[in-house]
């Protein structure tokens, strides 16, 4: 990994396509952070939202679809957006913890993942349902930074604030899954 990690990266403003492509869309960001040569091939092309719009909507149908790296999976409706188990899947078999009651203890694996360099997918939402994913980079000024793909930026959130529910990413407040690596 380059000394930018994972900086390089956003040089160009990155969205998702639609409103159901936040987990395809983190999939696609973390791919181009631990792969450099995939970086630069996303940031190489012509028009970079395009080739990154094609990118994040084949990953969907992929992570989506009956089979997923080679495994067997239920089939899930593209609607309802990508399951944590397939995020997990495509990201190496990670464990899928569950941070919705204990959001403290939460942020704190997920630091511990990013200071080893690993992006940590983050379901977030209300305080009923999970709706949104979310990519946290790692410590910035004393708060975890993350990659919100719903406006494409970089935002950062206190433990205290991700602890009391109060996330404050794309409108939703509650962390309910973190994809940590094993």
């Amino acid at each position: 990994m380059s000394e930018d990690w994972p900086e390089r990266v956003f040089r160009e403003r990155l969205t998702q396509p639609d409103r159901v492509s936040c987990g395809a869309t983190v999939l696609v960001v973390s791919q181009m952070i631990l792969d450099h040569s995939y970086g630069e091939y996303i940031g190489a092309a012509p028009s970079v939202p395009d080739r990154f719009r094609e990118e994040v909507l084949a990953m969907h149908r992929r992570v989506t679809a009956t089979v997923d790296r080679g495994h067997l999976q239920l089939p899930w409706p593209r609607s309802l957006g990508t399951p944590p188990w397939a995020v997990a899947r495509q990201l190496g078999e990670r464990e899928v913890r569950w941070i919705r009651t204990a959001a403290g203890p939460g942020y704190d694996a997920v630091v511990a993942a990013t200071r080893r360099r690993q992006p940590v997918p983050v379901y977030i939402g209300s305080r009923w349902l999970p709706r949104h994913v979310v990519l946290a980079l790692g410590e910035h000024d004393g708060a975890l930074r993350f990659y919100e793909p719903a406006r494409g930026r970089l935002m950062d959130v206190s433990r205290a604030e991700f602890a009391s529910g109060r996330v404050g990413l794309a409108g939703w407040d509650h962390a309910w899954w973190a994809i940590l690596p094993d």
